[in-house]
């Protein structure tokens, strides 16, 4: 019987890799880059250490994104930064985890069995959808492209903690952006009752009185115009 460790490997070689390809990136193995002339923007295969009980092997990415200028003067060894290391001159970095809706750590799993590819598939899915728009916002936003934060930290979460007991998704960033404050979730177009809820937000927001901003625009992840209040 094949095993997960075989099933794994031909699933990385045969699938995942020519996969991310075809998204747009290029790299080999468990590395792979977004060609793009001023950043490094990489997401690496993260194996999860040590045997499983059960014979599976887990698996997640990682994503970094390091100016070239910045690793070209750190002068460490390589031809381009590796995604699962830190090398502390990162613009940005984070497990793929992060900016799925669940905001926390996944892990896709391969077992033997004839449904053996569904983690792969899962995983590329995450990648297109998540992964990949968040690295180009990254690179766009580190050029200047990207709009000025509205929340802190601290701040976000409260107002997510409103959205929690709502049953909504959380907002994953608030950003200032040509007269507007942009909320960007993992939210539908259809989903009926978090556009009830964000435009109670909306109104919240509005009633600061920030000059900065006279319209709260709500986006999901891929940055696709949802709602606009007011509208």
């Amino acid at each position: 019987m094949t095993t997960a460790r075989e099933l794994y490997a031909k699933g990385l070689r045969d699938h995942l890799a020519p996969a991310l390809r075809a998204l747009g990136l290029i790299g080999w193995r468990r590395t792979f880059s977004l060609p793009d002339r001023t950043h490094w923007a990489l997401l690496g295969v993260v194996e999860q250490p040590g045997p499983s009980p059960d014979g599976s092997v887990r698996y997640t990415f990682g994503l970094s994104l390091v100016r070239k200028a910045d690793w070209t003067a750190a002068a460490l060894p390589g031809l381009r930064p590796d995604p699962r290391t830190c090398y502390g001159i990162e613009v940005w970095r984070a497990r793929i985890g992060e900016v799925l809706p669940v905001g926390e750590e996944v892990w896709w799993e391969v077992l033997p069995g004839p449904r053996w590819r569904v983690a792969l598939d899962d995983s590329v899915a995450a990648v297109r959808h998540y992964g990949l728009p968040e690295l180009l916002r990254r690179i766009d936003r580190d050029r200047g492209g990207g709009g000025e934060t509205y929340l802190s930290p601290a701040e976000l979460e409260q107002v997510n903690a409103v959205l929690l007991g709502a049953s909504v998704a959380r907002i994953q960033r608030a950003e200032l952006a040509d007269g507007a404050l942009v909320l960007t979730g993992a939210w539908t177009g259809a989903d009926t009752v978090a556009r009830t809820v964000l435009h109670g937000v909306a109104h919240g927001f509005r009633s600061a009185g920030d000059d900065r901003f006279d319209t709260v625009r709500c986006l999901d992840t891929l940055g696709r115009e949802l709602w606009s209040f007011p509208s």
